[in-house]
């Protein structure tokens, strides 16, 4: 299993304070990012777009967050992370809350995909928030470098 950093690492996959119009060009940064790095296939962004389409915004996660993804046979040839924060929030159509932090998942195999959303989750889980996600530290980030040092404190 890939963690959470080197694949970002390894993929080349964090863009931050990126401009989205609207959800859907915020979740295709992230997928464009995978596409670039041979991670998935485009018909992944096209599947997990469809089922926004059809489920509603089932990949915003909490507040501010979402997490794109779909299922491994919809386009995955490796287990990867995309992370990508934006300048001005989005709103998901049927939701309240706007997200402005996207960590694109794609997981090659069910088993994958469940521990990618356990180590995302762990990397998000700040006992000091009442929410339980501080993303306020992934948004300060300004720099890649950045991003890795909130990881590893995450995770130490």
């Amino acid at each position: 299993m890939m963690g959470f950093k080197q694949s970002l690492i390894d993929n080349n996959s964090i863009q931050l304070q990126a401009s989205a119009d609207n959800w859907r060009d915020a979740i295709k940064i992230g997928t464009d990012l995978l596409i670039a790095s041979g991670a998935i296939k485009p018909s992944y962004h096209e599947a997990i777009i469809s089922s926004v389409e059809k489920l509603g915004p089932y990949i915003c996660i909490a507040p501010n967050l979402a997490l794109p993804h779909a299922r491994p046979e919809d386009g995955v040839l490796k287990t990867a992370f995309a992370l990508v924060t934006l300048d001005k929030p989005i709103i998901f159509d049927g939701e309240d809350e706007p997200v402005d932090v996207l960590i694109t998942l794609a997981g090659s195999s069910s088993d994958e995909h469940m521990e990618g959303l356990m180590e995302v989750t762990r990397v998000l889980d700040d006992e000091n928030s009442e929410t339980g996600v501080d993303l306020d530290k992934l948004r300060r980030c300004r720099t890649i470098d950045d991003v890795y040092q909130v990881i590893d404190q995450a995770l130490c």
